[in-house]
């Protein structure tokens, strides 16, 4: 079996597309797995840490972009079309699935029109703009959230969930305690902004500690921080004396989560999908300028189901995000209700119901030859 998948940026999209080649490794461990990309996301640092193939094409983002650099990115489309179909030539897949992200685009519109097998994955509410368009021309689409399958042809659609990396579901929290430095008995909070970190996020947290002082001796934190924000941030920790492990990147995502009995995050879509699939409480505060806003829609489908608490970034600061993790931690039914509605918000099988569909294809497409 040979299976491309495309697309990444962020880990917003990669992750689910490493989850899934996991789920495709474990079903068949003599399969080829393939991930095209582009050098400037997130994948180029990633995938070459695991055992899969990557190869890049020249594809360049389009939504939010002047004029001119859409004309460059057009260009970048057409050259991209043609290092898809040299990609696919010399693969020759048997299946290719786009996760998200500009790279999937090109990838997916060829393999379409060669009539292989194509699924595209959507984890937020409101589809971007290249999977709108990727709707009509691919074999399946899998999402997240029923309201999605109005933006689709609905014979395509099929309700999975975003596939979750494995470890995600079996990590060692004492690996965990060793490899954060944590002590029994303490409350642990987990910050993160996403793949790159948050400013915002970084800001407020440490703008918050002042206020959390009389909560210190009971909390230690684990913060990742982004590249550009780690050392004006592990400075502020050490000033106020907080118990705290800073990184600018937890490679070791699964074990962090596994220890952590509050998340403080964004609300991307595969974030989501992996603190419901373990059931942990939340605050989240989503990105503002994620395309149709969708991490405040996907937030607010856990909020009404007491799966988290929200605060919106334009109501973020210091002060407002210490209260709001006070009266979390202050009132222990308040995370034991988040938690149990978080677990059943979530979809742990999602990657298994992907490759399932995938088959399906398959033999459908070895019928019809």
């Amino acid at each position: 079996m040979k299976v491309i998948i495309a697309g990444g940026g962020t880990g917003g999209h990669l992750f689910p597309g490493l989850a899934l080649a996991d789920c495709i490794s474990q079903r068949y461990p003599e399969a080829k797995i393939l991930f095209v990309g582009t050098q400037k996301g997130l994948e180029a640092k990633i995938i070459p840490k695991t055992k899969y193939e990557l190869k890049f094409i020249s594809i360049q983002g389009f939504i939010g972009k002047s004029a001119g650099q859409k004309i460059k990115t057009l260009i970048s489309l057409l050259r991209s079309m043609n290092e898809s179909k040299s990609i696919i030539n010399s693969f020759s897949p048997d299946v290719i699935f786009g996760v998200g992200g500009y790279a999937s685009f090109p990838v997916v519109l060829t393999a379409s029109f060669r009539r292989i097998p194509t699924i595209i994955l959507e984890q937020n509410t409101v589809p971007g703009l290249a999977n709108k368009i990727l709707g009509r021309f691919v074999s399946a689409i899998a999402i997240t959230y029923p309201e999605t399958m109005d933006y689709f042809p609905k014979q395509k659609v099929y309700l999975t969930g975003t596939p979750i990396r494995k470890e995600i579901l079996q990590a060692d929290t004492e690996k965990a305690k060793r490899l954060f430095s944590l002590e029994d008995g303490k409350i642990t909070i987990l910050v993160f902004g996403g793949s790159l970190g948050a400013r915002k996020i970084n800001k407020a947290m440490t703008e918050a500690l002042p206020y959390l002082l009389s909560i210190k001796d009971r909390i230690q934190i684990i913060h990742q921080t982004g590249e550009h924000d780690y050392n004006w941030v592990s400075t502020e920790y050490r000033n106020f004396q907080f118990k705290a492990t800073i990184l600018p990147f937890i490679y070791e995502m699964a074990e962090a989560y596994s220890v952590a009995d509050l998340v403080i995050s964004r609300a991307g879509a595969s974030t989501l999908a992996e603190i419901t699939a373990i059931g942990k409480a939340s605050i989240l505060i989503p990105y503002p300028y994620a395309a149709y806003n969708h991490q405040e829609i996907n937030a607010r489908r856990l909020l009404s189901r007491g799966a988290c608490e929200l605060i919106l970034d334009r109501d973020l600061s210091g002060q407002s995000l210490a209260k709001k993790i006070i009266e979390v931690l202050n009132n222990p039914d308040i995370i034991k209700d988040m938690q149990r509605a978080s677990i059943a918000f979530g979809k742990p099988k999602a990657g298994e119901k992907i490759v399932e569909i995938a088959e399906s294809l398959m033999r459908r497409k070895d019928v019809s030859v």
